[in-house]
C-alpha cells in the first residue's frame, strides 16, 4: 500500500506502478525517460515535414479528438486535420441534453481551430458501453448488438434534428465532414441521409446561415458494412473504418473483457480482410477511406495498413510524431509484400 511522499515508478506501457523500486530499477527507469525524451525531441523536428513513403506514398494523419480544447494538442503533434471528433462529450455526465446554440459553439471551435483543415464530426456514438442520462433507454441484455450508435439517434428524431442542424450551422466557419457511426445497411444511411436533408430544409426555410451540401461519410465497423462496402460506397463520399468495433464484432470478443484479452487479435486475417474490401471498394470509387480506431497509431499495424492502400490515418494526436517517423522509414511495395503475406496461412 501506497504511502504519502513514497516514490514510486509508474510504467503506462505495461500497466505497472513498482513502489520504493531499489537503485537499479530507478536507474533503469531514469534512463526510459531521458530516451523517450530524446525522441520526442527527434520527432518533433519532423512536424512539419510530410509522412511520404521511401518511395513516394503520400500518407495523411489526422488525430482523433474527444473535445474543443484538444485541438490545440492536435495541431502541436502535426496533425493535418481532424479524423474523429467524438461528439460524446457534449451528452454524457449531465441531465440534460445540449441545446442547439451549445453544439454550434463546440463544433464552431474546433473548425475555426483547425484554420480550414478538414474536421469529421462522428455524430452521436453512444448506447452499448456509453450510456447517456439524458436518454431514456431500456436495459438490453446484449447493449453491444443493442441500440447504439446510428440506431439511437434514429429512434430520438428531435435529439438527432438538434445536433445535425448544429453540424449544418457550424460548418460555414470551417470544412467540416459529417460522419455516422454503427452502420449496416444501405437503408441505415438512406435514413441518415433524410435527416440530414431535413434539418437543412428546416434552417433554409428559417433563413439560418448553414452549409447545405457537405461531405457525408459512414463509419465501418460492422462485417456487415465491410462486406457490402461496394454498395454502400455509392451512397457516401467517404469511409472511415473504426477498427476497435469491427475486431469486436468480427471475432465475437468483447474487448471491454480482460478475460477475452489475448483473444481480441486486431492483426487476425479476418478483420484484415474486411479491412482489404472496404479500402478496394472505396479505391474503386474514387473516394477516400481512412482508419480511426487504435489500430491506426499501432506500429505494428501501420506497414499493414499502409500495405492494403490505406492512406489516411486518424489516431490519437501523441502517437502522430512516431507514426511520422515509421512512414517516412518505410517502403509501400514493401508493405504491400508484406500485407499480403500476413493473408498466407
Amino acid at each position: 500500500e501506497a504511502t504519502a511522499g513514497e516514490l514510486a515508478a509508474v510504467d503506462g506501457e505495461r500497466g505497472e506502478v513498482i513502489l520504493a523500486p531499489d537503485p537499479a530499477t530507478l536507474a533503469e527507469y531514469q534512463a526510459r525517460v531521458a530516451r523517450e525524451r530524446q525522441e520526442r525531441e527527434r520527432r518533433a523536428a519532423l512536424r512539419e515535414l510530410p509522412a511520404v513513403t521511401t518511395d513516394g506514398a503520400r500518407v495523411e494523419l489526422f488525430a482523433n479528438i474527444g473535445a474543443p480544447g484538444e485541438v490545440q494538442r492536435a495541431l502541436a503533434n502535426g496533425a493535418e486535420g481532424i479524423g474523429l471528433f467524438r461528439t460524446e462529450f457534449l451528452f454524457i455526465e449531465r441531465a440534460e441534453l445540449p441545446g442547439e446554440e451549445e453544439q454550434v459553439a463546440a463544433y464552431r471551435a474546433v473548425a475555426e481551430g483547425m484554420s480550414g483543415r478538414p474536421v469529421v464530426i462522428r455524430t452521436l456514438d453512444v448506447g452499448g458501453d456509453k450510456p447517456v442520462p439524458g436518454i431514456a433507454a431500456e436495459p438490453e441484455l446484449n447493449p453491444f448488438l443493442g441500440v447504439r450508435g446510428l440506431r439511437l439517434t434514429l429512434r430520438h428524431p428531435a435529439l438527432f434534428r438538434t445536433q445535425l442542424r448544429a453540424v449544418l450551422r457550424a460548418a460555414t466557419v470551417g470544412d467540416i465532414w459529417l460522419m455516422f457511426p454503427m452502420v449496416t445497411t444501405v437503408a441505415d444511411v438512406r435514413a441518415a441521409r433524410a435527416a440530414l436533408d431535413a434539418a437543412a430544409a428546416e434552417l433554409r426555410a428559417e433563413r439560418i446561415a448553414h452549409r447545405a451540401a457537405l461531405p457525408l461519410g459512414i463509419m465501418i465497423e460492422v462485417p456487415a458494412a465491410a462486406l457490402a462496402a461496394e454498395r454502400l460506397i455509392r451512397e457516401v463520399d467517404f469511409f472511415s473504418l473504426g477498427t476497435n468495433d469491427l475486431v469486436q464484432y468480427t471475432l465475437a470478443v468483447d474487448r471491454t473483457n480482460a478475460d477475452l484479452a489475448a483473444a481480441y487479435s486486431p492483426l487476425d486475417p479476418a478483420v484484415l480482410r474486411l479491412i482489404e474490401l472496404a479500402v478496394a471498394a472505396a479505391g474503386s470509387a474514387g473516394k477516400p477511406v481512412a482508419v480511426c480506431g487504435e489500430l491506426a497509431g499501432d506500429p505494428a499495424a501501420i506497414p499493414l495498413l499502409i500495405g492494403l492502400g490505406l492512406r489516411e490515418l486518424s489516431m490519437t494526436a501523441a502517437r502522430i510524431p512516431e507514426a511520422k517517423e515509421l512512414i517516412r522509414g518505410l517502403s509501400a511495395r514493401d508493405a504491400a509484400e508484406t500485407a499480403r503475406r500476413a493473408f498466407t496461412p
